[in-house]
């Protein structure tokens, strides 16, 4: 451990050594990254691709639309070549032809973005990169395809081995806890006080994955609470005045938050290893620890209600219930995954619906997003291998007993199952 903590620091303390600000170079960028693209020097590259992100940030989003166009069009596929090393790989298969063909099926652009990734935090840069041109690139067919490479990429930058669970407490560098507030994306953290509130006491915990190239930045992390019993209500759960219980006789940890903090890392899924590292983490810790669940927004359900044309009032929660049984069980989109993206995520995770409570979040944006109501997913640790490749293959949604029981009694009481 302690080597593996000495290598850490290392990659930690030259990620923050981006070096000084370069002088002002006369040539165009687009003339810097085809020089980038051309060297073979090292130490020329290095310099060149400094150039081109101290540039890049400089950039105002017209010239930034510019560039991601320039480089989509001037750095793409050659199909010309790709067909050539296709057909010589056919007539003489050998690691030759092979890697010629594997050569002519990566669009140069992928080249360029290792290139700049060399220099000291280029890595967040791109990163940020990514979010502007998912923000200016919408819709855009070429564009599309340079996300893809970007995506590819950070997906292998940006897999499991490489990240770094890190426990967040009320002791952590305020920096770090800055950044928990701003990127808290389910419930809204209000103030320092609430801070303190949802990290001190005994029975809360928060965790997050980090990068060794990003070390201050939080890649996504999950809020947890300790009690006994399953709770059906947020406000609850984060009252000012409740009274802080003992984690060692807590016998259920509660995952009421998760956000994902980097929108440059849209699309790639950090929640399903976070969620099994922290069970696994916390039943280490926790012996007493038998039951791990959710307590989660509907977001979708007042949107597909009223799609629907179903009238519903939040005060009403039998009928609120009822109503997002329904939904979570049948609401479907074509390719036979829920409507809405929470579910999504937890039962492909391997998870079931467990329970819905009406009125268990009557803050604004809870009553806009779900009239009110949340689930509880279940995660049975003997039973989410076997629920993922469930919903994986045949897109089966587990659910206990009561809440099917509540999407029954509403489908009769509507006369129809929309």
């Amino acid at each position: 451990m302690t080597l593996l903590a000495d290598l850490l620091s290392t990659v930690f303390e030259r990620r923050t050594r981006i070096g000084p600000i370069l002088r002002r170079d006369p040539r165009s960028t687009d003339a810097l990254i085809a020089d980038l693209m051309g060297t073979t020097s090292e130490t020329a590259a290095l310099a060149l691709a400094r150039r081109v992100l101290q540039r890049y940030a400089e950039m105002d989003d017209a010239s930034r639309l510019a560039l991601f166009r320039h480089i989509a069009e001037a750095y793409d596929l050659d199909p010309a070549a790709l067909r050539a090393a296709l057909d010589a790989y056919e007539a003489a298969p050998s690691g030759a032809s092979y890697r010629a063909f594997t050569h002519a099926t990566e669009a140069p652009r992928q080249a360029l973005i290792r290139q700049l990734n060399q220099v000291p935090g280029g890595t967040e840069r791109l990163v940020q990169m990514r979010a502007d041109l998912l923000r200016l690139g919408v819709d855009d067919p070429a564009l599309q395809a340079l996300d893809l490479d970007f995506r590819n990429l950070f997906r292998s930058w940006f897999n499991r081995g490489f990240l770094v669970l890190r426990p967040i407490s009320w002791e952590s560098p305020a920096h770090i806890l800055e950044k928990i507030i701003a990127y808290e994306a389910v419930h809204t953290i209000q103030s320092w006080d609430d801070l303190r509130r949802r990290l001190q006491p005994a029975d809360r915990r928060c965790f997050a994955f980090f990068h060794p190239a990003m070390p201050d930045e939080p890649l996504i992390f999950v809020e947890v609470a300790l009690s006994r019993g399953t709770p059906g209500s947020i406000q609850a759960l984060l009252a000012e005045d409740r009274t802080p219980g003992s984690a060692e006789v807590a016998d259920t940890a509660v995952f009421y938050s998760i956000s994902n903090c980097q929108p440059g890392l849209a699309g790639i899924s950090f929640g399903n290893s976070l969620i099994k590292q922290v069970v696994s983490d916390l039943a280490a810790e926790l012996p007493g620890l038998k039951t791990f669940v959710t307590l989660s927004p509907i977001p979708g359900l007042v949107r597909w209600l009223e799609r629907q044309g179903i009238r519903y009032e939040p005060r009403d929660g039998k009928a609120m219930a009822g109503h997002a049984a329904h939904y979570l069980l049948n609401a479907k989109r074509a390719d036979g995954q829920p409507v809405d993206p929470v579910a999504r995520f937890h039962l492909g995770n391997g998870a079931m619906v467990q329970a819905v409570h009406a009125g268990a979040d009557i803050s604004e944006n809870g009553l806009r997003q779900s009239g009110g109501v949340m689930v509880n997913y279940l995660y049975d640790l003997g039973k989410v291998e076997k629920y993922h490749d469930r919903y994986a293959e045949l897109r089966e949604v587990k659910a206990a007993q009561p809440v099917r029981a509540l999407s029954t009694a509403r489908e009769k009481s509507t006369g129809a199952g929309a």
